[in-house]
């Protein structure tokens, strides 16, 4: 259990975990709440709401010792960090704003605030997921590969972007999406050669590469996929940067297995393009990891030095990006197993002209 993965870092005696972020909330708990604290210790796990929450948090949460009320730190927090003895608290440093750990110090004097450790700790917790967790991304998966093959037919010269995107964001809600993963990306043309282009008022030409770059929301756990389409024939160049874009995805692909440095597996995907000469128009790096939020922990790129596990999940997007001419990256989802990869993605990778 997760909760119990926190309480086992916690070990150093009178040390606790607060946790402030919805995100790492919702990871401890399956609870959303706008206004929560976590509280951790090697023994205890309580979790404050103020009373809008409340009610709802003692019916859901199964994973905490006690749900109390919150009406503030020093009245709420404080009198219980006293009764557990506690002298050192680990705080979200990475996430909690300067005014909150400020808050903290000034209300908790005698308290030893560590701003350095928490967030690797839950960011390596979280990296390795559970079944229940590698079910629900699945989920979201099915969901929006369905919705982009309902989208598909609407994908022709004219068609303008930003009905295109709002028309897939609204598909995967009516399959049963939560929510949308991030904003859409879907955009055409010489706008393909941006990697976070906004979908705009452009209507599609014949000849343009499409790229769409989304996902969906299931039960809390994020969805993430790009695919790169041609509208009509395109030039032998840009089918040149397709081949490559794909040659290096199956390349960081293949080279996904437990035990893989992050920066190597980069490194692969990387080496295809430079071969192809396109070095200089790839700049991101090559993937994430996914679940409660878009971007986890671990990165391939080329500065990430962790060790892929079972139970991670990454994306494996490279891309090619010519200003003023036209972009390609494609990306998949893939399951960190035992002895190698599971693709958590089953769209089609060919160039697709429609």
């Amino acid at each position: 259990m997760s909760v119990q993965a926190l309480k086992d870092a916690m070990r150093e005696r009178n040390t606790a975990a607060l946790v402030f972020s919805k995100e790492n909330g919702y990871y401890f708990t399956s609870f959303v709440s706008d206004n929560g604290i976590l509280l951790v210790t090697s023994e205890k796990a309580i979790y404050f709401t103020d009373s809008r929450y409340l009610e709802a948090a003692q019916q859901t949460i199964v994973t905490c010792d006690e749900v109390c009320d919150l009406n503030s730190i020093s009245d709420s927090v404080k009198p219980v960090l006293q009764r557990l003895g506690v002298v050192k608290l680990c705080i979200e440093g990475e996430r909690l704003p300067v005014a909150k750990l400020h808050t903290l110090q000034k209300t908790l004097p005698d308290v030893e605030i560590d701003a350095e450790t928490l967030d690797h700790i839950i960011e390596t917790i979280r990296a390795v997921k559970r079944a229940d967790e590698i079910e629900k991304i699945k989920a979201a998966q099915r969901i929006a590969e369905a919705s982009l093959d309902l989208l598909l037919p609407q994908i022709k010269v004219g068609a303008v972007e930003r009905e295109l995107a709002l028309d897939l964001d609204y598909t995967m809600r009516r399959r049963g999406a939560q929510d949308i993963s991030f904003e859409t990306i879907l955009v055409s043309g010489k706008e393909t050669s941006k990697p976070h282009g906004v979908p705009s008022d452009k209507k599609i030409e014949r000849g343009d590469f499409v790229t769409i770059d989304f996902g969906a929301v299931y039960e809390g756990y994020h969805s993430d996929m790009t695919r790169t389409f041609a509208v009509g024939e395109v030039s032998n160049e840009m089918k040149k940067i397709y081949d490559t874009g794909l040659r290096a995805q199956l390349a960081g692909l293949d080279a996904l297995a437990p035990g893989k440095i992050c920066k190597n597996v980069d490194r692969v995907s990387r080496d295809v393009i430079d071969g192809a000469g396109y070095g200089d128009r790839f700049g991101h790096g090559l993937g994430h990891g996914v679940g409660v939020e878009i971007h986890e922990y671990p990165y391939l790129n080329p500065r990430c030095d962790a060790v892929l596990q079972p139970g991670n999940i990454v994306t494996v997007e490279p891309g090619i990006y010519i200003p003023d001419f036209c972009g390609v990256r494609i990306e998949d989802m893939a399951l960190i197993t035992e002895d190698g990869h599971e693709n958590l993605t089953h769209y089609p990778k060919n160039l697709i002209i429609l």
